[in-house]
């Protein structure tokens, strides 16, 4: 039989980057972008900061669920304000693990929780449905070039 800890380090596949999403300055609108280089202080172009909030991701599953919540038929990415859309591993499980990202690693440090600013963005309500549902920051291990369409992957 497996430990928690065996079963907790275990994942049915490996996910891939959806998108890549840069935030030049504090409220200008997302711009997305096929690739970018990932220092210690978060995306290259991206008005992030050096620490464990450098880099925000959010999971391509939650989008239909936070547009459910909502009362919307559909919620962009670039709405939500994250940096990278991931598919296919549950981030959740990840929190205080390494995790590969093309070229680059990275450790998933906690929840990145919804700001007022998703009131006006997804309506009345908006706030509560992104809560647990709002993505998770992370802190900069190993620079490299990601790229959308590449591999992540618990380090």
């Amino acid at each position: 039989m497996l430990t928690l800890a065996e079963m907790t380090a275990r994942h049915a596949q490996a996910g891939r980057i959806e998108a890549i999403l840069l935030r030049p300055a504090r409220l200008a609108p997302p711009e997305p972008v096929a690739e970018a280089q990932l220092g210690p202080a978060g995306l290259d172009g991206d008005q992030a900061r050096r620490g464990k909030r450098a880099l925000t991701l959010i999971q391509a599953e939650h989008l239909p669920v936070i547009a459910a919540l909502a009362g919307l038929e559909r919620v962009s990415p670039q709405t939500l304000r994250r940096n990278l859309v991931v598919s296919g591993l549950n981030l959740a499980a990840l929190r205080g693990r390494r995790l590969r990202l093309g070229a680059a690693e990275i450790e998933i440090t906690g929840p990145c929780a919804p700001c007022s600013r998703m009131e006006a963005a997804l309506g009345h309500g908006g706030y509560t449905a992104m809560r647990g549902h709002g993505g998770w920051c992370a802190r900069v291990l190993v620079p490299g070039l990601i790229a959308v369409g590449d591999g992540v992957a618990p380090g």
